[in-house]
């Protein structure tokens, strides 16, 4: 087998080689660092790589999987962490020059669990300053761009973690989701994307501008990928009272049990969302597939009342806590659309955050009593495709309530478990993708129907398209 044939190898099938001796985390490493320090130039998907740990690390994991004690499936798989989560021994940019070198002096507890399980962790991905937006560019760190066409951006806020993963440098890596920022990316690469139940995977620390509606995940390329993650990301953590209680449960159990029987709707809008007419057709087309696998298909009515008026106060408001907390001297180097929202926020009150959290209790208690009729909600996740990488986020022509996260924050507001999966590819060959919405803590059944859309999809890596866009990269001198 080839180096490029492993490189778009599962986690799932290199961990069947590791346990065959047909290769080793070792060499598996190797051919990682290879493409990820080849891509970089283009790509600008890594902030920070750190070759001896993961050197060590993947010794250590070969040695398991020689004497048969590897530590989970996970053993020895490379992977990397989102630059907004704190790794002991590295520094945690945010993507901002309002933070510096200082090492982490712990690390939280999904890099804890990817490590308790073996994997090797080489580097962090690339954010938004902040991760505020669903683009990813950043004054420290500039733009990172997609695989499918270097013009666009892989979305964000957790662009590098899924330029990494659609370029077919590892299986999968992390990020997470206070908005859409893992559905977004996944989204606009042609990824695996779940953002799990609020709770499911702890979030520490747990005192940063989205601390009430981030969820931690993975970007992959599988289903079964994705559901091992979560296997071993999922359980409480006494750093996050927030984490919901033990629940011991393999992931990948059930994963092919089938939509037959079940109750989906379908909502194109969400009931005044304005999705681009491609956007719509994609989706559409992708959600009769259930129709096929034995689901009932619905197209419903408005379900939800446009986020601004009631949910802006909890965006601008905690932005302009993170100012606060900035020197003054070091504000004129913020991200121009991340400085003005917090300057805006600056004005919020008391009674504005009231408000918006009422309107929070009534979304969810609202979501929770449309899920008694149907078991599944399917809609687009974003109104168009990846933009292109000069966009500007939050302007007049890309507002955040209407281009850049409408379809994907209510279920933020919510708690409730969603993902992406890939829909198609528009005229000019993006991905599109579609959004699988389940009940509150009902990951398992989302997971469910994400494994019967990817058998009947028949989407599979390498994508052509990514393949022509990395076979024409200039060599770097």
């Amino acid at each position: 087998m080839t180096p490029q044939d492993i490189a778009w190898l599962s986690a799932v099938e290199l961990q069947i080689l590791y346990a065959r001796g047909e290769t080793s985390p070792v060499d598996v490493l190797e051919i990682f660092l290879g493409r990820a320090h080849a891509l970089q130039p283009h790509l600008n998907a890594l902030v920070l790589t750190d070759e001896t740990v993961a050197r060590t690390a993947a010794r250590a994991s070969e040695v398991r999987w020689r004497s048969g004690t590897p530590l989970s499936l996970l053993d020895g798989i490379p992977t990397t962490i989102k630059d907004t989560t704190p790794v002991e021994g590295w520094p945690t940019r945010n993507g901002s020059h309002a933070t510096d070198e200082t090492p982490a002096v712990e690390s939280a507890p999904v890099v804890d669990r990817l490590q308790k399980a073996g994997m090797v962790v080489f580097g962090k991905s690339a954010t938004p300053e902040f991760g505020w937006k669903a683009l990813t560019d950043s004054p420290l760190q500039g733009t990172t761009r997609s695989p499918w066409n270097l013009g666009h951006t892989p979305g964000g806020s957790s662009g590098g973690a899924s330029a990494l993963t659609a370029a077919g440098v590892n299986p999968f890596n992390h990020g997470n989701d206070g908005g859409g920022s893992i559905r977004i990316p996944a989204a606009h690469t042609g990824l695996v994307g779940l953002k799990p139940s609020f709770g499911r995977i702890p979030q520490y620390p747990a005192d940063g501008p989205f601390a009430d509606v981030i969820s931690q995940g993975v970007l992959s390329r599988t289903v079964r990928d994705t559901a091992l993650a979560l296997t071993v990301l999922a359980g409480p953590d006494l750093r996050d009272w927030r984490s919901l209680p033990a629940d011991p449960r393999d992931y990948t159990v059930g994963l092919e049990e089938g939509v037959r029987g079940l109750k989906l709707g379908l909502s194109l809008d969400l009931g005044h969302v304005e999705a681009d007419p491609e956007v719509r057709a994609l989706v559409a087309a992708a959600a009769r597939r259930f129709e096929d696998m034995g689901a009932v298909v619905e197209e419903v009515g408005p379900l939800i009342e446009p986020l601004r008026h009631s949910f802006e106060p909890l965006w601008i408001g905690s932005f302009a806590t993170r100012l606060r907390q900035i020197p003054t001297q070091l504000q004129a180097k913020l991200d121009p659309g991340f400085r003005a929202a917090a300057e805006k926020g600056m004005a919020i009150t008391l009674a504005d955050y009231a408000r918006a959290y009422e309107a929070k209790s009534k979304l969810t208690r609202d979501m929770a009593l449309w899920h008694q009729k149907y078991d599944l909600l399917l809609a687009p996740v974003t109104p168009t495709a990846a933009p292109a990488v000069e966009t500007l986020y939050n302007s007049e022509a890309f507002p955040r309530w209407t281009k850049g996260a409408p379809y994907t924050l209510p279920f933020n507001l919510t708690g409730q478990p969603a993902a992406s999966m890939p829909a198609g590819l528009t005229a000019s060959g993006l991905p599109v993708g579609l959004q699988i919405i389940g009940p509150a803590r009902a990951d398992a059944l989302v997971l469910r129907a994400m494994r019967a859309y990817e058998s009947a999809s028949g989407w599979t890596w390498p994508q052509a398209k990514v393949m022509e866009t990395l076979s024409h990269l200039p060599p770097q001198a």
